[in-house]
């Protein structure tokens, strides 16, 4: 027969793995959700509820050349997860508006649907990242689903359109002056090119050079640079960072803009941007938000962070040989080291977010 302190015990191990099994479980609601509001997004269902006002099912379905079964079943999950209200007297649904300006809003800072792609790309290279956890090979950027490139270029392009040439570029000793007056700037690890034409844009009289190893993605920024008018400013180039030590221009602006802790050997990218940068110039350095200890970085943002960096950029490093491996939540500290190490003289944290920490050097 059990004690009683036995049973109270027993009672709560059980309260425990109930608790726990509901947050598994919470976990993975969220994970299927999450492809219909990938869905939602690709179909315009958010667009067309952000313009609508109250819409029943039947007429959602007629504005989006959808089927109407379908996005009543859609509806109602969007209802069950908080996303979308419903009025049963009325048989209607609603997007509220600060939920459009999440879901349906592209110009802001805070449209998000776009990075379900990423969460897609990790599930359809799952064997190859599997294999690369067990061989320690990794994976590179370029072996990933294309959905991956352009998610990730969607996800940070409307952050950097808030605060590049607004906050953080002003933030820095001196640039703003340089760049409106005519600069040079490089972008190192600058994929499809978003934070360069942003800055291109602002600065009209600066000329830029991105850089990135991924000849797709560079194929992508010719284009985009074409596209927004600014493809006499700025030369995109495949190659490796470590070109640039090999150039005679120096440059007023060297950026990495979320790209560093995805390289295999930061600090000899950090080496070759310090021989490229100009007496007078500065690095900006663009990481996603961490604190400097791992039991520090907990919550949402956090968790988000480590699974993209377990799955992406932890691996693209090692296929590179993985000399620091920093990952997407190395902190502060970390960053600091390689700078020193790398040889500039001085640094600081110019501005944090939420999402990202911008650090500043000089040589």
């Amino acid at each position: 027969m059990q004690s009683p302190s036995t049973k109270s015990m027993q009672k709560d191990v059980e309260r425990k793995i109930e608790e726990f099994a509901g947050q598994v479980v919470t976990d993975l609601a969220a994970a299927m959700a999450g492809v219909m509001t990938n869905l939602g997004h690709k179909l315009g269902l958010y667009q067309a509820m952000a313009e609508s006002g109250p819409i029943n099912s039947d007429e959602l379905a007629r504005r989006t050349g959808t089927n109407e079964r379908s996005v009543r079943e859609w509806l109602n999950g969007q209802v069950a997860g908080g996303y979308v209200r419903f009025d049963a007297d009325g048989n209607q649904y609603l997007l509220p508006p600060e939920h459009a300006f999440v879901l349906a809003n592209p110009d802001s800072p805070a449209f998000l649907p776009p990075a379900f792609d990423v969460a897609a790309s990790l599930w359809h290279g799952e064997d190859k990242i599997l294999a690369a956890f067990r061989s320690g090979n990794g994976v590179g950027w370029h072996e990933h689903d294309c959905r991956l490139f352009t998610a990730t270029e969607a996800f940070f392009r409307n952050g950097y359109r808030a605060h590049l040439t607004q906050t953080w570029i002003p933030a820095l000793s001196g640039v703003q002056e340089k760049l409106a007056k005519g600069g040079q700037v490089a972008d190192v690890g600058c994929g499809h090119g978003a934070s360069v034409i942003l800055m291109a844009q602002a600065f009209p009289k600066s000329k830029f050079v991105g850089v990135d190893y991924h000849e797709s993605s560079i194929s992508v920024a010719r284009e985009r640079a074409k596209q927004a008018g600014v493809a006499d400013q700025i030369r995109f180039e495949v190659a490796t960072p470590r070109v640039l030590a090999k150039r005679k221009e120096k440059f007023d602006l060297v950026c990495f803009m979320d790209s560093l802790h995805d390289m295999g050997d930061p600090l000899e990218a950090v080496w070759a941007s310090r021989q490229a940068t100009a007496p007078s110039g500065a690095l900006m350095l663009v990481e996603p938000f961490a604190k400097d200890r791992a039991e520090e970085n907990v919550g949402p943002v956090a968790r988000m962070y480590y699974s993209a960096s377990a799955g992406l950029c932890t691996q693209n490093a090692l296929s590179q040989g993985g000399r620091y491996s920093l990952g997407a939540q190395a902190g502060a500290r970390q960053l600091f080291a390689i700078l020193k190490d790398a040889g500039y003289r001085s640094a600081r944290v110019a501005m944090e977010t939420p999402f990202n920490l911008i650090l500043e050097a000089h040589p």
